[in-house]
């Protein structure tokens, strides 16, 4: 069953060290492509965050967004005190005061702006990563899963068009006998007017030519095999909205062939009607996965 490449999935979670949330929306596009909004301390997933997307969506703009509010006191930075650095502090100023024979006290507030002695204590943020990646998954099957049911509705659009298409084909196919005989009618009457008698099978050729001319068999055959081609497309489960626009530019190659070789208005119409149901169809293709 094909797949739109319009959806939308929102999953939220709240965690012992937070809420994360992410939302999706996805728009047709040539190829995939990403569009990812991550806090800064996330950054590092951008390009996991890539190949899992990747592994369910095969076309379209994906904007992913992720958010992160962080619990009170859970997640947050805390100081510690560098005691190896600072006990090397310590014993340096004692020998200088000694070297110098001087008796200075220790000015702490001089010490704990030395680099390294106050070093910042961050918690490990791989769990954190580990859940917004696991939450990723679930928004990507939730994203894929309201594609599949837009592509439903798509599939059954497409499907009433190549009905209608067939219907138009059995129609032309019915009314060429009697539209080559009309044709041959007025051929006749025209060679009758004339004043001078044309050579012996003369009038034949001429008829055959006409009638090459006018047949459309081929385009009908054609365009009947479009018709199969689509139905057995439509039910593959790998994405096919390339397929189905090359299948487009076929269907309107062989409506415009059928359309130029027209000598009666009930074939004209009927590709007028033809190229209508092509078009619809070509405006749901433009969005299949």
């Amino acid at each position: 069953m094909i797949r739109s490449m319009t959806g939308f999935s929102s999953i939220e979670r709240q965690y012992e060290f937070g809420r994360l949330s992410w939302e999706m929306r996805s728009v047709n596009h040539r190829y995939l492509d990403y569009g990812l909004r991550l806090p800064e301390e996330f950054r590092t997933l951008e390009a996991d965050v890539r190949t899992c997307l990747g592994r369910y969506l095969s076309r379209g703009k994906i904007d992913a967004t992720l958010r992160f509010f962080a619990a009170p006191g859970a997640i947050g930075s805390g100081l510690e005190l560098n005691r190896d650095l600072a006990r090397e502090l310590l014993e340096a100023h004692t020998e200088f005061a000694e070297l110098a024979s001087a008796d200075e006290h220790v000015e702490i507030s001089y010490l704990l702006k030395w680099p390294g002695v106050i070093e910042e204590k961050r918690p490990d943020p791989e769990p954190v990563r580990k859940a917004a990646m696991e939450l990723l998954v679930e928004a990507a099957i939730e994203l894929q899963a309201g594609r599949s049911r837009e592509g439903e509705q798509m599939a059954r659009v497409i499907s009433e068009r190549l009905v209608g298409i067939t219907a138009i084909t059995t129609r032309i196919r019915a009314w060429l006998p009697e539209i080559r005989d009309g044709l041959k009618q007025r051929l006749l009457v025209r060679i009758a007017d004339l004043k001078q008698p044309l050579e012996p099978g003369r009038i034949e050729q001429e008829v055959a030519f006409l009638a090459q001319k006018i047949d459309v068999d081929e385009e009908l055959d054609r365009l009947d095999a479009h018709v199969e081609e689509a139905y057995r497309v439509l039910e593959l489960t790998e994405p096919v909205g390339r397929r189905l626009d090359f299948l487009m530019q076929e269907f309107n190659r062989e409506s415009n062939t059928l359309s130029s070789k027209s000598v009666d208005q009930r074939t004209t119409q009927s590709a007028v009607d033809l190229k209508v149901l092509i078009e619809q169809m070509r405006e749901q293709v433009q969005n299949v996965e």
